[in-house]
């Protein structure tokens, strides 16, 4: 092909990706699985020490509440404290630009470099974008700190998000006390459904199998479940 004739043009690939930014997919994860985990293994504790169902209805509804309140201001300051810590090295690195542009425009070539450009190429590249200070500052964030300061999780939705994944979670294994039917096996078996669909969920976003991520889950929950019955049934012993 000669250097007069045109390339031909690129058939634009209609693709997706899923959104993760936000803060709301880590939370949903996190505060669905705690809930789940931590009140069956709750409920499994208090009925392995011999408590009545009104005591073990009451000890859930209270780690319910507790929890997802405590996860809802675990997540809303976590993800705060992040965004802020951000904010305050974009100014830092804001003030670098402004008072060392030479150091820093040096800096940009040898991030290009170092991504496979070649040097008279990402010197001309970075004296380019070097002409939009926010332009600028922005890949320099991006490759110092790994994040985008145009994409930080939202505190309130992390927050939210966790409250009510977690309260969901955590009223599985309460269920059969609820409706009149309180067997500690009907509990476990809720949380134990609970956990392998809750994993099974998140696995849309990842690339293991559904199966794998709910019996993942549902592992970890027995786990807790089987520690915390053990404790409660030993204490419950002693005490009686």
């Amino acid at each position: 092909m000669s250097g007069t004739e045109a390339l031909p043009e690129a058939e634009a690939h209609d693709h997706s990706h899923a959104d993760v930014s936000g803060g709301w997919l880590r939370a949903a994860v996190f505060g669905a699985m705690d809930g789940l985990v931590s009140n069956t293994a709750l409920v499994a504790g208090v009925a392995g020490g011999g408590a009545n169902p009104r005591t073990v209805v009451l000890s859930g509804v209270a780690g319910l509440i507790a929890g997802a309140i405590s996860m809802a201001l675990g997540e809303y300051t976590s993800v705060k404290t992040q965004n802020e810590q951000l904010d305050l090295e974009v100014a830092k690195e804001r003030r670098e630009l402004e008072v060392n542009p030479e150091g820093e425009l040096a800096e940009l070539i040898q991030m290009l470099r170092v991504r496979g450009v070649e040097e008279h190429l990402a010197r001309e590249v970075a004296v380019q974008l070097s002409r939009d200070p926010e332009t600028t500052l922005r890949l320099h964030i991006v490759a110092e700190l790994g994040l985008s300061p145009e994409d930080k999780p939202s505190p309130r939705t992390a927050a939210v998000t966790s409250l009510l994944t977690f309260a969901l979670g955590a009223l599985l294994p309460l269920l059969p006390y609820l409706f009149g039917y309180p067997l500690l096996w009907a509990a476990l078996v809720c949380g134990g459904v609970g956990l392998v669909v809750a994993g099974a969920l998140s696995s849309v976003f990842t690339p293991r199998p559904w199966w794998y991520a709910g019996l993942r889950q549902l592992l970890f929950g027995a786990i807790a479940a089987g520690a915390t019955y053990a404790i409660g049934s030993a204490i419950g012993v002693s005490v009686g």
